[in-house]
């Protein structure tokens, strides 16, 4: 395997830091918004965020000392002032606003006047929320814990939600959030993005209500298999139950299956490249089970 291992410590601060946004990644966007103890409103963007628990519930973000001189933010000086923030999901249709937001203006700049947003009044904190964005989270800070006081430090602001705003428009017909109405987008290295919508967005069935077989249940043939990648054993290994002998007996009788048993009599190893292309054809049209009789019945 043709592979770079480096030490972290053996890397400049620029080249790690650039290592680690561009492979820890996409990642979700908080603008958030926060209050000085003077009353100056400041806006900014954090790509390093997440959500972290939902009894109670938690998003943290981390705003990183700034790495010429370690000094600590505008948001980060905010939060241990006034510990209260909105945090604010960023869609396709705010991004150049958004990315102008995350200039170094000076403190006493309000970011949501240079970058032309809306601030809408709170209902339970001091700061203003973007009347733009799809869904707005009023949060209490509940700690601020710096993992160290260098340039490059992280500070994880660990944030309780107490109130919603969610625009109505992003709603699906079952009351959930549409991930194709919202059109989130996401952080990646350097000026990079991506963006949540269409072919980008797809779906994997979650293992929860029952458990997979597992790829270490799967023939070793196909486990090996030179045609069967690593999302279709995945796949395969998801399902809850080995097909019954009479899926295997029916797929024997495909036309596409005895054509190319024929085929290749002789030639085994030529058969079973034929079989399981054939076989992740039925997975490429979500025929799962269909695949897997085929691979059982075919070993």
């Amino acid at each position: 395997m043709n592979i770079s291992s480096i030490s972290a410590n053996s890397l400049s601060r620029a080249d790690l830091y650039a290592y680690l946004v561009a492979a820890i990644a996409p990642r979700p966007i908080a603008l958030v918004s926060s209050i000085s103890k003077d009353g100056v409103v400041n806006l900014s963007p954090f790509s390093f965020f997440n959500v972290f628990g939902m009894n109670p519930p938690l998003l943290v973000f981390s705003p990183v000392r700034r790495g010429r001189d370690g000094s600590i933010k505008d948001t980060h000086q905010n939060v241990l002032d006034v510990p209260e923030v909105v945090i604010n999901v960023v869609n396709y249709a705010m991004i150049e606003q958004m990315s102008l937001s995350s200039t170094a203006y000076a403190p006493h700049v309000n970011e949501f006047v240079k970058s032309g947003f809306s601030a809408v009044s709170s209902h339970k904190v001091s700061p203003p929320r973007v009347g733009e964005s799809p869904v707005a989270f009023e949060c209490i800070v509940k700690d601020v814990i710096a993992t160290n006081e260098a340039g490059g430090a992280g500070n994880l602001v660990i944030c309780e939600v107490v109130m919603l705003h969610i625009h109505n428009k992003y709603f699906d017909e079952n009351a959930g959030l549409s991930p194709q109405k919202l059109d989130l987008v996401a952080r990646m290295g350097g000026n990079w993005y991506c963006r949540a919508n269409g072919n980008a967005l797809f779906e994997v069935a979650k293992p929860l209500r029952s458990k997979g077989i597992g790829v270490d249940a799967l023939p070793e043939s196909v486990r090996n298999s030179v045609v069967l990648t690593g999302n279709n054993l995945g796949r395969l290994g998801n399902i809850a139950q080995i097909p019954s002998i009479e899926d295997m007996a029916n797929i024997m009788q495909d036309l596409a299956v005895q054509n190319i048993i024929t085929q290749y009599t002789v030639n085994t190893e030529a058969r079973t490249i034929a079989i399981h292309k054939l076989a992740q054809d039925y997975l490429n049209n979500n025929q799962v089970t269909t695949a897997l009789a085929l691979l059982m019945a075919v070993n």
